[in-house]
């Protein structure tokens, strides 16, 4: 089992940068060999269930997650907040977004998250944390980045 965290600045407004994190469907695009289905109707909110597919053909594995917290801000200094549980046979653990506002108009997120692979041994935790604070690094930057589309 690892735990990270990440923390970015932008001068994305918390409603944007919230709006970009937790479009599941956008995930795919910014992580590679990954689909990603949502399977409860919209809008999002607790008990929203979504299903990140990754890898190739017979390497490929499901890692069905649940909103379990979804407190989207209420105002201009509120933050917002969004907690994931991951419900896989393989991938376990959990993450959580945080959009704080920042600055003159920018936001703060945090990305924390406990992952654990099933059968992988623990002398592999410390590969395992960074090369999931790499991934989800990249992931985070870049949707933060794209602008989404409609």
């Amino acid at each position: 089992m690892v735990l990270f965290l990440l923390e970015r600045l932008t001068p994305l407004s918390v409603d944007e940068a919230w709006r970009r994190l937790t479009h599941w469907e956008r995930h795919a695009d910014v992580v590679p060999l990954t689909g990603v289905r949502v399977l409860t109707p919209p809008p999002t909110g607790e008990g929203t269930v979504f299903v990140a597919r990754s890898g190739l053909g017979p390497l490929a594995f499901d890692d069905p997650m649940e909103v379990v917290t979804w407190r989207p801000a209420t105002g201009a200094t509120s933050a917002a907040l969004c907690r994931l549980a991951k419900r896989g046979r393989f991938v376990t653990g959990w993450a959580e977004i945080e959009v704080h506002p920042y600055g003159d108009g920018g936001s703060r997120v945090l990305w924390r998250e406990e992952l654990s692979v099933r059968l992988l041994p623990g002398v592999l935790d410390l590969p395992l944390r960074s090369a999931a604070r790499w991934m989800f690094g990249r992931a985070v930057d870049g949707l933060l980045r794209q602008e989404p589309t409609p």
